[in-house]
């Protein structure tokens, strides 16, 4: 299944992966369907420390992402899975996304990740995952193929108004 994909690895990010995640998000073009504009250090400070709360309490997270043989040493984005944090949308399931730094986009990155963590999720016992997508965002909806997911339902977003997209999978 990952024939041509690159090698990724994926950890629990650290402290210093906030400062990594400001750096190589810090991109109109990657925040593109993520509010459209760089978030605050602060943004992830708070998000790598919640993943490691959520790795101890569930065994995933979103995982800082690493390619060592290609860019050793560099946090070239993250993948993985928590539950979904707002009031709306599929509310108590299993969130799986990715996001990378513009950089490493059209190398099979996302899709070799996204893999790795489904079988972390699987493994942690979770039954199915969901991913929402901005319905604009044909790299993620192929993602979401070639994952295997199926396109479950469509939606508008509270904030955005933008048309979405929540694809399912079992597992």
């Amino acid at each position: 299944m990952n024939q041509g994909l690159p090698v990724v690895q994926l950890r629990v990010p650290t402290d210093e992966d906030a400062f990594a995640w400001h750096r190589i998000f810090d991109d109109p073009d990657v925040m593109e369907f993520h509010g459209g504009k760089s978030a605050e250090l602060s943004v992830y400070e708070e998000l790598t420390a919640r993943q490691r709360k959520h790795d101890a309490q569930h065994g995933f997270c979103f995982w800082s992402m690493l390619d060592e043989q290609n860019f050793p040493g560099e946090v070239i984005g993250f993948t993985g899975a928590q539950p979904w944090p707002h009031e709306w949308g599929p509310k108590g399931e299993i969130e799986i996304g990715w996001r990378l730094g513009r950089a490493y986009w059209g190398r099979g990155y996302a899709t070799a990740a996204a893999q790795a963590a489904l079988e972390r999720v699987r493994a942690a016992g979770v039954r199915s995952v969901v991913a929402m997508v901005d319905a604009r965002n044909e790299r993620s909806i192929a993602v979401t193929r070639r994952l295997g997911m199926e396109l479950a339902e469509t939606f508008t977003t509270p904030m955005s108004k933008r048309q979405g997209h929540c694809f399912r999978l079992e597992l």
